[in-house]
């Protein structure tokens, strides 16, 4: 599940303090316009109905999407922002499997089979045709991490051409209670993120990657993985087709792997322990597995949408607010038949705030530096849209100075009490105790830091280019009902709706903490489109060098 990013606070300028002669009398500093709370009630009803089939990317139901969208953001003030037009071309790889066989384990006793959705899911990143792995060797890589900067590799001295690897969720040191160790215990970096060790795999030549899926590690259930991988997937196009990644990637249930271990005459739960400790060696299994599916592929263009506030007296200097629009579309149906993916938490209420926050801006005035409003696609795809703006940014990022991204407003009333997703990495972090301290919220420790939310949603696209983004979290202290209501509540969510059809909008929604969401973000926001300053990454964090060096040749 992506927590629900919720940041704290609007800064109170401080009137003059008196000096030895009277001072003449100040004005007041003026109230900021109320964040539009109908609007985004509307709006998420809207982008949540059937109508738009769960907005998934480069289908019929996108050009609605995105013109929706667009008239919003022009109802609220917004200028397009792409050289006179509201979008950005994405141009995206759809890639839909059908007629998956069973995953096939030979090579000790009777053959094992596992159906496809029940027992094992795969995809491939190659736009091919078909997808058919025969007899590759099973090997257990550990963690399937490569670390050189922490003296980790999970791959040492293997050959993986022609190989599967066989791969545990999370960091190593993911249980711990503290965030002491050599993967920052509890809390998840990107080597624990499931797109890391997809990645790292098609680096080290592997024919496939299987990762064992654990709810706990994961951060969700099987039925997440079911109905995240048994649709379309989406990639940027590239100029080879993606074949330099694997020939597919998927996930089995962890009861999946106990069985294919024991036939291998292999404790998982004890190779799982092995590969917590460093110097761990990767383990053939002795066992070759094969599975096949076709590929109808279907290349085309999804779209970011782009709308500006133009600033006054820095206009060539720029704060971003993200949101993804895009969701699942149709999945896995549900007990009632259901079958589409809704997206209202994830992330119809994202951009009902960016339009909100959007018009409430256009109301304050012009600041002195541009805001950017950034609605993407393809988040549930891998963050694509972001990362394609990012890597080819409308708005150079070494005159952007940082920005908030929002993503799963959770409908679950006011907090008292927020954190930072990721950690203090930034000098933001400054900015966002003072808006704290000024609404007279608390600041906690980031909640479930094991569920790596920093890695999965938009801003880190752009961190991982060096920009700054507010990425927060409200809290479960919940004005009413207190921490039990809010972690009843997110497990609620996490459970029973997040990317399944029930994550619908509901008339019974309490929208006052999306609201207090929306409030604190443009708060956030405006605090950096008026300042001066460049807030930077701390000296020890891995973004400072990308950081630094941006600045420096801008």
């Amino acid at each position: 599940m992506k927590s629900s990013f919720r940041i704290a606070g609007i800064a109170v300028l401080a009137l003059a303090t008196a000096t030895a002669a009277p001072a003449a009398p100040k004005k007041a500093a003026a109230k900021a316009p109320a964040i539009d709370a109908t609007l985004m009630r509307q709006m998420v009803q809207r982008l949540a109905s059937d109508e738009f089939e769960g907005r998934a990317p480069s289908t019929r139901t996108e050009p609605k999407v995105l013109n929706y969208i667009i008239s919003q953001f022009k109802a609220a003030g917004l200028k397009p922002g792409n050289k006179g037009s509201w979008l950005q071309a994405v141009p995206t790889v759809e890639v839909t499997a059908s007629n998956a066989s069973a995953l096939t384990v030979t090579g000790a006793g009777a053959p094992l089979s596992f159906r496809f959705g029940d027992d094992y899911v795969a995809g491939s990143y190659r736009a091919v045709p078909k997808t058919d792995i025969k007899d590759a060797e099973l090997v257990f890589v550990g963690y399937g991490i490569n670390a050189p900067e922490l003296g980790w590799n999970d791959y040492a001295g293997l050959d993986m051409k022609g190989k599967i690897a066989v791969i545990l969720i999370n960091d190593p040191d993911y249980a711990m209670e503290t965030q002491g160790g050599l993967f920052k215990g509890r809390r998840m970096t990107y080597y624990g993120r499931w797109t890391y060790k997809f990645e790292e795999a098609a680096r080290q030549g592997a024919a496939g990657a299987l990762i064992i899926h654990d709810t706990f590690p994961a951060a969700y259930g099987w039925n997440v993985v079911n109905s995240s991988w048994t649709g379309a997937q989406y990639y940027v196009q590239s100029a080879n087709n993606g074949m330099d990644q694997t020939e597919a990637n998927g996930w089995i249930q962890k009861p999946v792997a106990e069985k294919i271990f024991s036939t291998a005459g292999k404790d998982l739960a004890a190779l799982t322990a092995s590969a917590k400790e460093k110097g761990f060696k990767a383990v053939p299994l002795g066992l070759k597995a094969g599975f096949s599916f076709d590929n109808a592929i279907r290349k085309s263009n999804s779209h970011n949408v782009i709308g500006v506030l133009p600033g006054k007296q820095a206009p060539n200097e720029y704060v971003l607010y993200t949101g993804h629009w895009d969701h699942l579309g149709r999945c896995t149906a549900d007990a009632r038949g259901d079958d589409i993916c809704n997206g209202a938490v994830d992330n119809a209420t994202g951009i009902a705030a960016l339009a909100a926050i959007a018009k409430a801006s256009a109301k304050a005035g012009p600041a002195r530096r541009s805001q950017v409003f950034l609605a993407v696609t393809l988040e549930e795809s891998g963050l694509l849209g972001s990362k394609y703006y990012a890597e080819h940014p409308v708005f150079p990022l070494s005159q952007t100075v940082g920005g908030v991204n929002m993503d799963a407003l959770s409908p679950t009333g006011r907090s008292r009490n927020y954190s930072i997703t990721g950690g203090d990495k930034s000098e933001l972090t400054g900015i966002f105790r003072n808006v704290l301290k000024a609404r007279g919220l608390i600041e906690t420790p980031e909640e479930d830091a094991e569920k790596g939310y920093y890695y999965r949603s938009d801003h880190f696209p752009f961190a991982k280019q060096g920009v700054p983004m507010f990425y927060v979290e409200r809290g479960t202290d919940l004005v009413n009902g207190g921490t039990a209501a809010g972690r009843a509540a997110e497990d609620d969510y996490r459970i029973k709706r997040y990317h399944q059809p029930s994550d619908e909008y509901s008339p019974k929604w309490d929208f006052a903490g999306i609201l207090q969401d929306a409030e604190i973000n443009m708060a956030l926001g405006r605090e950096l489109a008026m300042s001066k300053a460049w807030p930077n990454w701390h000296s020890n964090d891995e973004f400072r060098l990308i950081r630094d060096k941006s600045r420096n040749g801008k």
